[in-house]
């Protein structure tokens, strides 16, 4: 029976042994289907058309031409001259609010409004001799008063040039103590100078202000300019049409002229923009403009979207060569529109190139 039971000792060792259920870690790697969205060795992408509708990948033939030499430069929004204006103290004075309070950021105010009130402040020994003033005059204008009246009893006596003369006297005194009672209790009104938004607004009440302090700024956000600096002084003889992107939207501008000095080595350009799109534009913002120039270069204008990256950070296009194959071209860019660049190399006339879903089929290893 021994060598019976070292035999079944033996089967029992050699014999795999088996997990029970829910212990079995599935080691073994899922089957590789040749179906699906895959990176070919020659660095294509095979993607087929379910995929495709899923990704939502969207396709357009191109087109070669002539386009417009672009190029971008950095601006910067400014206030227009013509539209917004500074409201600043006259005098150093103590703030009131106007008749409505004082208006916060983003109010909107219409030309003549008055925004606020400033309380002229003077001295203790000023003040004082405004009122010894104001008290000399009162008493000048009633002595003036009864001899105007004295002559007038006298009308018949007396010449007529004597009774004007007291009346002139009289209106005189009264005007001058006016004006300096206007001066002891009177407020310089802080009116808005055009209509449009409360842009800035450094004011409280009983805030003591100086003379020529910036109170508030008032901008017409419809009406802005644009101030863009170029480092090459041959471009501001050769612009043509200019572009800044806003709110997902293209606004066009009105080139107005450049300056004649420089800042920074740049030559400034001056551009106004109008329209709805710029509300979402603050003065003092940094943008970037397009500006195209009257020079013309060969090439083929593809959306900026469609340009993405290699793993060489080279700018590349995905061009569909069949049903369900997308090659990656390495391209040449040129800006032209904000929304639109020029690919000068890497594109020829007619090729279908991704123009929704590039990054999807970027993604795909």
């Amino acid at each position: 029976m021994r060598p019976v039971a070292a035999l079944l000792a033996l089967a029992l060792i050699s014999a795999p042994s088996l997990a029970g259920d829910g212990h079995d870690h599935g080691d073994a790697a899922p089957a590789a289907t040749a179906n699906g969205p895959q990176r070919l060795p020659d660095g294509s992408v095979f993607l087929p058309k379910p995929a495709q509708r899923q990704m939502t990948v969207r396709t357009s033939a191109v087109q070669a031409g002539k386009l417009p030499r672009a190029l971008e430069l950095p601006g910067r929004v400014q206030m227009d001259p013509n539209a917004g204006g500074k409201v600043q103290a006259l005098v150093a004075g103590r703030l009131e609010p106007g008749p409505r309070g004082l208006p916060s950021v983003g109010q909107s105010v219409r030309k003549g409004d008055v925004l606020a009130y400033v309380v002229p402040s003077a001295d203790a020994i000023e003040r004082s001799n405004q009122a010894a003033q104001l008290a000399e005059l009162r008493a000048s204008r009633d002595l003036a008063q009864k001899r105007l009246a004295r002559l007038r009893e006298l009308a018949d006596t007396v010449p007529r040039k004597e009774i004007e003369a007291a009346e002139s006297e009289v209106a005189s005194l009264s005007a001058r103590m006016a004006a300096i009672g206007g001066g002891l209790s009177g407020r310089d009104p802080l009116v808005a100078p055009v209509s449009g938004v409360i842009a800035s607004a450094n004011a409280v009440t009983g805030q003591v202000v100086d003379a020529r302090e910036l109170v508030f700024e008032v901008v017409d956000p419809t009406r802005l300019r644009v101030e863009a600096l170029a480092f090459d002084a041959a471009v501001a003889s050769d612009v043509d049409t200019a572009f800044l992107v806003a709110a997902g939207k293209k606004v066009p501008l009105a080139f107005i002229g450049a300056s004649r000095t420089l800042r920074e080595q740049a030559l400034p350009l001056m551009f106004r923009a109008e329209g709805a799109a710029l509300s979402a534009l603050a003065v003092g913002q940094p943008v970037q403009v397009v500006v195209q120039t009257r020079s013309r270069i060969e090439g083929v204008p593809v959306p900026a979207d469609t340009l993405v990256k290699n793993p060489s950070n080279q700018n590349i296009v995905w061009v569909k060569t069949a049903p369900e194959r997308f090659e990656p071209r390495v391209v040449t860019v040129q800006p032209l529109d904000g929304a639109t660049v020029a690919a000068t190399t890497g594109l020829k006339a007619g090729e279908r190139v991704v123009t929704q879903g590039a990054t999807l089929v970027n993604q795909v290893r």
